[in-house]
């Protein structure tokens, strides 16, 4: 039986029963918040590191037991284990635990549970996509506030909903990775609004497959039953979706709202100029199109609220301008995890001499098309990096013998930014675009895009922050 076909979980169903935590990230810290605030005598096994053990044992709960091996054997002696959304339910030990009986689910499920009532949650749109989904989610807060409405912005892009349990709010702006999507299904909760921004390889190391991805990934529209789905008409993967149980509204095609060129429409109206708003690249400016599709499906003004966009804060480390220094501009697209979007991202600065910096974990994504690429659109330099480094480098040193552009192996970030640097003697533009995760090296792709301001001189601090986290 599937996690969507099985009963949704509230937290007051999980007295009496054996409970675990499994990860003591931010979401694992959420959920044992939000178990403690309900169900304060509930007895928690946490799996976690010997690091964050020190952190957990200094909380002097004694009902809490903590555990550092999550074996098959130990997992399968709970009832119910919430794991933190970067654990995969397709890890031997989380299946061995399933196959044994026990539930698994992250604290996702558990806040839409809490909220899901009989039916649709009224105000509440979740917004996933293999890129664009923390621009849009960010964006259609903005909007949304921009027309009155106290909105929270949650989810994955940084505040787990459960650390807003008891909060209320006119409307919900919520990010769901991949990770995510299965568990609204599972809660029995209907969203009001979903947003789907795009469908592309990615997380094939969590997921197992590609096949497999997408439909992780498509479970919010196919399984969690949205009343309205707000899908890319110009998706390939969306725009053969059929969804009786929801109605759809299309975006980016000529029917809705779309772009031709940096023009905004909607259908044949035109309605604006984007050159001047802060969504740098023609992909950004696509997310704009979904938000103003999600505001009208919800009987808003949209095209009134278009004009706020410009007011919009951008996101750090997506497609970030550091600064220039010694006539370099520093870029810092931290966030870039596939190479469809360090393609994007050097296509934003096609006109420019660049040095973009590649590679990172290795979760086995093709970069054959990416290589291809670069014999029509190549910059001036590519710095590879990282432990895919060596496989993207051997893809592309034929490549760039044949077009001409300068091809470098760095040991790490720092190495790479100093070749780069030799690689603009005149200036240009220095773009962190890995295209990979930062696992190894770095915590995060945030950790990876503070240590690159600090290598390019810039305050790490003055550049991390997103803009209206939480309810505002």
């Amino acid at each position: 039986m599937s996690a969507s076909q099985l009963e949704p979980l509230r937290i007051a169903d999980l007295a009496g029963l054996r409970v675990a935590l499994w990860g003591w990230g931010h979401e694992g810290h959420a959920a044992y918040r939000a178990l403690r605030t309900r169900l304060p005598a509930l007895s928690l096994t946490l799996f976690c590191s010997d690091t964050e053990a020190q952190e957990a044992r200094a909380l002097g709960d004694a009902q809490l037991s903590i555990q550092h091996e999550a074996s098959g054997e130990r997992l399968a002696q709970f009832d119910v284990v919430i794991k933190s959304p970067g654990i995969s339910p397709n890890k031997p030990e989380a299946l061995y635990a399933t196959a044994a009986g026990t539930r698994l689910m992250g604290g996702t499920a558990l806040w839409f549970a809490e909220h899901a009532g009989d039916g649709v949650m009224a105000h509440t749109f979740c917004v996933t996509g293999t890129k664009g989904k923390s621009t849009t989610t960010a964006l259609l807060a903005h909007l949304l506030r921009a027309a009155g409405q106290r909105t929270a912005l949650a989810g994955n892009i940084g505040v787990p909903l459960l650390t807003l349990l008891d909060a209320e709010a006119d409307a919900w702006a919520v990010e769901l990775s991949s990770y995510q999507t299965g568990d609204v299904a599972a809660s029995g909760a209907q969203p009001q609004i979903a947003i789907v921004t795009n469908i592309h390889p990615e997380h094939l190391d969590w997921h197992g497959s590609q096949a497999r991805y997408v439909e992780d990934k498509l479970k919010l529209v196919t399984q969690a039953q949205p009343k309205i789905a707000v899908l890319n008409a110009a998706d390939p993967v969306l725009a053969a979706l059929k969804l009786p149980d929801s109605q759809i509204h299309w975006y980016g095609n000529s029917a809705g709202w779309h772009l031709q060129d940096d023009a905004l429409y909607r259908g044949a109206e035109f309605i604006m100029d984007t050159r001047s708003l802060p969504l740098p690249g023609r992909h950004n400016r696509s997310n704009l199109c979904a938000v103003l599709t999600t505001l009208e499906a919800h009987g808003l003004d949209a095209v009134a609220l278009a004009p706020h966009a410009a007011s919009f804060q951008p996101l750090p480390n997506r497609l970030q301008p550091l600064g220039e220094k010694d006539g370099v501009l520093y870029v810092n697209d931290s966030i870039s995890t596939t190479p469809m979007a360090t393609q994007a991202a050097l296509d934003l600065y096609r006109s420019r001499d660049v040095a973009v910096l590649v590679g990172g974990h290795d979760r086995g994504l093709p970069w054959e098309e990416f290589a291809e690429a670069m014999r029509q659109h190549a910059p001036k330099a590519i710095i590879t990096m990282g432990q895919n480094g060596p496989r993207i480098h051997a893809l592309l040193a034929p490549i760039a013998a044949q077009v001409g552009f300068m091809l470098e192996a760095a040991q790490d970030l720092a190495d790479a930014v100093e070749k780069a640097r030799v690689a603009l003697p005149h200036g240009g533009v220095i773009l962190l675009s890995p295209g990979a995760p930062s696992f190894g090296p770095y915590k995060n792709y945030v950790e990876r895009g503070r240590h690159f301001a600090t290598l390019a001189g810039f305050d790490p601090e003055l550049i991390s922050s997103i803009q209206g986290m939480g309810i505002a």
